[in-house]
């Protein structure tokens, strides 16, 4: 259990992130879901909560989506459901139970670039855009690539909206056990984008594998074979308690070949 010696409620982002600056022991809350599992000590805890962050909204080319939306929220809200056919809504809906998705937020799990989430790798396939209080707009997969953690606050995420078809594939031991590995591809006219996550490490996309099938007049069996082949060629996995690397690399080719012909 995590524990801290201050609690402070912030009534502006600004106040917020001054507060946040003043001690590398202190740190921003989300749902807290998965800091209850750490055993560390900070010194201020700083709440978003007053901040009016739990917002989905459609404005212009862009679904916004505040860092304090619940996955739960991403489950059921319409706007969500209708996106690329609900992918991000399936990436949620078999994390644990409800009770914890209520509590779990979208911010605290993009901000930490957790390696075993489901919803990283379906934003990933999404044309996605993180947005800080400091560092300003930046795509989700220049933010992954990043090593360490950012002071900053993570105020909101931007999905270019788009008609398309999606695909989310996971595997698990257990239906509310974290995933071994998962994949999410989306097709959008014909360009399609591939999210590989639970490497166990960082979501990425299969930029090879994108390239084929974009570049491809035809998407045949052959094809889609071809293009899977290449995620083991430009992914790496590892081994940790759930899965082999070998077994990763194996079953992610079956799931994204899947997911592929689920999009065509």
């Amino acid at each position: 259990m995590f524990s801290f010696s201050k609690y402070f409620l912030a009534q502006s982002l600004q106040e917020a992130y001054d507060e946040l600056l003043k001690s590398k022991k202190n740190i921003i809350l989300g749902g807290t879901s998965y800091l209850r599992m750490e055993n560390t000590s900070y010194n201020t805890a700083i709440d978003l909560s007053s901040l009016s962050l739990d917002y989905i909204k459609e404005e212009g080319e862009y679904i916004h989506i505040g860092a304090m939306v619940s996955f739960r929220e991403i489950e059921t809200n319409p706007i969500i459901l209708n996106l690329f056919d609900g992918i991000l809504s399936k990436s949620v809906e078999s994390i644990i139970g409800v009770q914890f998705r209520n509590n779990v937020t979208v911010g605290a799990t993009v901000f930490s670039k957790y390696g075993f989430s489901d919803l990283i790798p379906a934003l990933l396939s999404l044309d996605t855009t993180v947005v800080l209080f400091n560092g300003g707009e930046i795509s989700l997969e220049e933010y992954l690539s990043t090593e360490g953690k950012t002071r900053d606050i993570l105020v909101e995420i931007k999905i270019r909206k788009a008609a398309g078809k999606g695909a989310f594939q996971s595997i698990r031991k257990s239906k509310t056990d974290y995933a071994i590995t998962n994949t999410a591809v989306t097709n959008e006219n014909g360009n399609f984008r591939i999210a590989i996550g639970v490497r166990p490490g960082k979501a990425k996309l299969a930029h090879k594998a994108m390239k084929l099938l974009n570049n491809s007049d035809n998407i045949t069996d052959e094809v889609i074979d071809r293009a899977c082949a290449l995620i083991t060629e430009e992914i790496t996995f590892g081994s940790n308690m759930r899965g082999s690397s070998e077994y990763r690399a194996a079953i992610s080719k079956v799931m994204t070949k899947r997911a592929i012909k689920e999009v065509l």
